[in-house]
């Protein structure tokens, strides 16, 4: 099997909220990250995984697997069933991550949260090839993965839960390149270009309360 289905993503733990007791894991690849949350919060977690061969195996290490796409593992998804719905670097595949993303609030018991992480098109490596050498070059894995088919920045993720109407708790940049070339150009630009050394950004949101409907006077 490919090692693109071996990163267990371990980055994203300490970004777990507390009182997880069900989880499930969007793209869960051979299951490593949620066996690791497992193994840390003592909770059920379930994943879903389109390829066969790393469904197999994540089926090893966490309680339910579906081998399927999101899309069509929705529907065999509880109402209300998880405290936590994850996505590993797997948004940016899909055709509409936001529909899923508004599917998926309906499978959050009350308080759950989604925690992503999402890589960054304004990383410092892309822009560079983009803007000093014309180049867009698709590769096996990272930033320009040749699967993915949507791209974010840390202003369009903002964008995105508030547009699904989500409490934005965390937003963190992961995989921070730390060189004074990027140090120097985020003070000359009073931090409007912080963004540019981090490679992916981890987040964590949930769902507003939506007012409950009025209710008829008592007789």
């Amino acid at each position: 099997m490919s090692d693109y289905f071996a990163n267990a993503r371990l980055e994203l733990l300490p970004f777990v909220p507390p009182g997880v007791r069900r989880a499930l894991d969007v793209g869960a690849a051979r299951g490593g990250f949620g066996q690791a949350l497992k193994a840390e919060r003592g909770c059920e977690v379930w994943g879903i995984e389109p390829n066969a061969e790393a469904a197999a195996a994540a089926r090893a290490v966490l309680d339910q697997v579906l081998d399927c796409p999101v899309e069509q593992a929705l529907e065999r998804l509880p109402a209300a069933g998880f405290d936590l719905i994850v996505f590993n670097d797997s948004l940016e595949h899909l055709a509409d991550p936001e529909a899923v993303l508004a599917l998926m609030a309906g499978k959050l018991g009350e308080g759950g949260s989604v925690l992503c992480s999402i890589p960054n098109v304004r990383y410092y490596k892309v822009l560079r090839q983009l803007v000093l050498r014309g180049e867009w070059e698709y590769a096996e894995e990272g930033v320009l993965d040749r699967t993915h088919l949507r791209f974010f920045t840390e202003k369009s993720i903002r964008r995105m839960f508030e547009r699904l109407d989500f409490e934005l708790l965390a937003l963190s940049g992961i995989h921070v390149r730390d060189r004074l070339g990027l140090r120097l150009l985020s003070a000359l630009t009073l931090g409007r270009t912080r963004d540019l050394s981090c490679k992916q950004f981890a987040c964590l949101a949930r769902p507003r309360p939506r007012a409950r409907p009025p209710q008829p006077a008592r007789a």
